[in-house]
């Protein structure tokens, strides 16, 4: 069935909804590294805050797609605990984005009965950034269609230590320690693993993006910078991923 978001007049959507439709294996949980929103304003000699802007807008069309798939799981990559290093002026700008997004989106995220979900270490945010948070997960928690899980101060190797550290304090006997009940110290506890990690702008490296989640998920790279990743690269992206046989180490 065809949410009702896409208009019969959006010919281009239905097609691609349609196209999806086709494909026999579908990734169940899609992780996407939103990379080159910079380039993409530098090469348009625009500030590199109008592509942090352009790649905010570029999410809510394939999300719209998404809602009408299999795909049951969404996880966006939107700053890492490594861009905290970035000059503090364009840092403080993709804080203001972040707030501005949460605000206009969250009302109509919950209208598509879409979850919001956030990983990563949010008590370095701001303190009105936090409340936002929690209010849009308050507002979405009892949705059941596609969970979207927004990685924000995330990094994956902290995420591990932060397990480890957790597991100590709780005085869990190292014998009973096992991948099941790291899981359970992920942010990840309720998530499960990424069958497909796209990446944009040509890099093809993961960034500290889900070590230990991604341990078998494909990936696909594209030279495609962020605000240039439209819903039929997405379909491209999971055609790749539909050729291909995962093994998990066996035959």
């Amino acid at each position: 069935m065809i949410n009702e978001d896409i208009r019969q007049s959006d010919i281009t959507s239905l097609d691609i909804i349609q196209d999806f439709q086709l494909i026999e294996n579908i990734p169940n949980h899609i992780a996407i590294i939103m990379d080159g929103n910079g380039r993409w304003a530098i090469n348009k000699n625009l500030p590199r805050i109008e592509g942090h802007k352009a790649g905010i807008k570029a999410i809510f069309p394939l999300v719209d797609i998404i809602i009408n798939t299999p795909i049951k799981y969404l996880t966006l990559y939107a700053f890492s605990t490594e861009n905290w290093n970035r000059p503090k002026t364009e840092v403080n700008g993709l804080m203001a984005l972040l707030e501005e997004a949460i605000t206009k989106e969250t009302d109509s995220v919950h209208d598509k009965n879409i979850k919001i979900n956030y990983i990563g270490n949010t008590k370095r945010l701001s303190s009105n950034l936090q409340k936002m948070i929690d209010n849009s997960i308050d507002i979405t928690q009892n949705n059941t269609g596609l969970t979207c899980n927004i990685a924000l101060d995330y990094g994956g190797r902290e995420e591990i230590i932060r397990a480890i550290k957790n597991i100590i304090d709780d005085n869990i006997n190292s014998k009973d320690i096992n991948e099941k009940l790291i899981n359970k110290y992920l942010y990840t506890a309720d998530i499960p693993d990424p069958d497909l990690i796209i990446r944009t702008a040509g890099e093809q490296r993961i960034s500290n993006f889900l070590p230990w989640q991604s341990v078998y998920s494909e990936y696909y790279s594209t030279k495609i910078f962020w605000p240039d990743f439209k819903p039929d690269d997405l379909l491209e992206a999971v055609k790749s991923y539909n050729t291909r046989k995962r093994k998990y180490g066996k035959l």
